[in-house]
């Protein structure tokens, strides 16, 4: 156990810890030029295009340092604030942490909160400044940001650049000098950490685990505590590139286990494995239980697909933990799931791997946050989207989630940034600037304000420089009232949202503006209405496509043209009391892009 360091890779999103990863691995021999590619661990398609870790991939590398063999694994972490429960599992399961910050950024949001997660978990923090070759590189302005942050001194602080190798060799020595060895006992009983799992066609579900405690041979016969269920291990092993067979593993030591499991809910995150023999008495604290921040009904587009769709989600859900569902129906769209993300970018992903991975066409609605709705006698609802809310003479008031946002930026942006904030119901608490030229600032706003599009034009205004994060504080009193949108006087569940009172009427001219592009037109007119209540906000018409049906009479007497004219007007309002209007995906994703 001396020779094994468990260590992970945590940074803000796009500082360089997939490429960081790479040169490790490569140097290390883990793999041959052949299997040698940009991010090789992001194994996903969509992470390759996005340039993004979606997951936390763990891989095992040996190194010869003074003689001696180590076995280093790793764990290559997410860096987007969406994922920031995939980077609370992979910190679990380690000793010490690689915190790399890009020396041309400096430290960023995501940078300070993947630490705080670290320090509570006392792991050794190794912190790296990245892209040094870069011509726009700040090494002593960013040394002296780290200092700060962690209180380090300025010899523990490496000098690397991904990219070129410069430096790799010293973070490797770093590992093993500085990061100290897994502490555990191989005489006592089996604890096992399950910090992730994959589902796997053919040989069921696999599942990922850390030993704190004990010795696992193959063919053991091990329970699973929180799920109470008996497998014998078929298969253990470690993760190179591929997974690798192992008679035996011990303390200290993260690999892998195969028992045959078909059903996903028997696979949880953040359980235990032991013996059956020889029981250990308490669980491994793992993890804290994730909060979905967003919520958000998945339809299959054809309503037969409902069983393969909520097979998929179970699948998904083995792959990614914090996204959690439930069944529920609407009348638009028939059988579905409610369910919850961390946030925008999850959500689109989610959505992206089920149709790429299982097949599966869905149509997603309007996102929305938890609402609490209190009634005149008292009650409290907990209402996750707007047809679930209670009738408006029984309400009392309703509250919605608070968050404390922490903005790091350039001061120049700092004034649209503050617009920004202020638009959406911001409250400003503090502002400390952190060298002459950044400052972090922290809001306190609703969540729903920045589900929609806070992150992209946050983006957009500092020029990609602003940088985000954020958590819960509780739940406040709020205006809001519930948005309707009416096709012909037929309410669209779907579309129906919560909105501040004061941005109703310019959200609710805007949605009938843009549907009535979206909506095909039909033989009859349809009217497109915002209501709240039952008072009308405000409305558009989609005009009937007309058949000339006065074309055959040319001159003749007025009246002939009048009676047929009359007979398409009737047909018209008949078929205008029997015909339906197909609402189109795309106007479902326009309503979450309006601006």
């Amino acid at each position: 156990m001396k020779h094994i360091r468990n260590f992970c890779i945590i940074a803000h999103i796009d500082h360089g810890k997939s490429t960081l990863a790479d040169r490790l691995l490569q140097l290390t021999h883990t793999i041959t030029v052949r299997e040698q590619k940009e991010q090789v661990l992001d194994s996903m398609d969509l992470e390759r295009e996005r340039g993004i870790t979606i997951k936390s991939h763990a891989i095992q590398m040996e190194y010869i340092h003074e003689g001696n063999n180590y076995i280093l694994n790793l764990i290559d972490t997410p860096g987007h604030v969406d994922f920031s429960y995939e980077v609370s599992r992979s910190i679990a399961a380690c000793e010490g942490a690689l915190l790399v910050v890009d020396a041309t950024q400096g430290i960023q949001a995501q940078t300070i909160s993947n630490l705080y997660l670290a320090l509570g978990q006392d792991l050794e923090i190794i912190p790296v400044i990245n892209k040094i070759d870069m011509d726009s590189a700040m090494v002593e302005e960013v040394a002296d940001q780290i200092i700060e942050l962690i209180g380090c001194k300025r010899d523990d602080i490496l000098s690397a650049s991904a990219k070129t190798g410069i430096g790799v060799d010293l973070i490797l020595e770093a590992v093993v000098n500085r990061i100290p060895h897994p502490k555990g006992n191989v005489n006592e009983p089996l604890q096992a950490l399950i910090f992730d799992s994959v589902f796997n066609s053919f040989r069921g579900i696999v599942a990922y685990f850390r030993i704190l405690n004990g010795t696992i041979n193959k063919g053991d016969h091990v329970k699973f505590i929180a799920t109470g269920k008996e497998y014998h291990a078929d298969e253990i092993g470690v993760l190179k590139l591929k997974q690798v067979p192992r008679q035996s593993m011990s303390a200290g030591d993260v690999g892998y286990i195969i028992s045959g499991i078909k059903t996903s809910r028997e696979v949880k995150v953040g359980d235990t494995i032991t013996h059956v023999s020889r029981p250990t008495q308490e669980m491994i604290a793992g993890f804290e239980n994730v909060k979905p921040m967003v919520f958000a009904g998945i339809y299959p587009v054809d309503a037969d697909d409902y069983e393969e769709l909520r097979a998929a989600i179970e699948k998904l859900q083995l792959n990614d933990a914090s996204l959690s569902f439930e069944p529920e129906s609407s009348l638009a769209l028939g059988f579905g799931f409610r369910c919850g993300f961390l946030g925008l970018l999850h959500m689109e992903i989610v959505q992206e791997r089920l149709d790429r991975e299982f097949d599966m066409d869905v149509i997603t609605t309007v996102p929305n946050v938890q609402f609490k709705a209190y009634t005149k006698k008292g009650d409290m609802i907990e209402v996750h989207n707007p047809s679930g809310m209670p009738d408006p003479n029984h309400l009392d008031f309703i509250e919605e989630p608070y968050i404390i946002a922490q903005i790091i930026t350039k001061s120049e942006y700092l004034g649209n940034i503050m617009t920004l904030c202020i638009e959406k119901r911001g409250v400003m608490k503090n502002q400390v600037y952190l060298t002459s030229d950044r400052v972090e600032v922290t809001f306190e706003m609703p969540l729903s304000e920045i589900v929609f599009d806070f992150y992209d034009k946050l983006k957009s205004i500092s020029r990609g420089y602003a940088s985000f994060d954020y958590h819960i504080v509780g739940y406040q009193q709020a205006n809001l009232i519930k948005l309707d949108i009416l096709l012909n006087g037929e309410p669209v569940d779907a579309l129906s949202t919560l909105i501040h009172r004061d941005n109703a009427y310019s959200f609710g001219r805007r949605m009938c503006e843009k549907l009535s592009e979206l909506i095909p037109r039909q033989q009859f007119d349809i009217a497109i209405q915002a209501a709240i209540g039952a008072k009308i906000i405000a409305r558009e018409t989609v005009k009937a496509m007309r058949k000339d049906v006065t074309a055959k009479c040319y001159g003749g007497d007025i009246s002939r043209k009048r009676k047929l004219l009359e007979k398409q007007k009737k047909g018209k309002k008949r078929m205008r009391q029997v015909g339906n209007v197909e609402v189109p995906q795309t106007a479902f994703l326009a309503v979450l892009k309006l601006d």
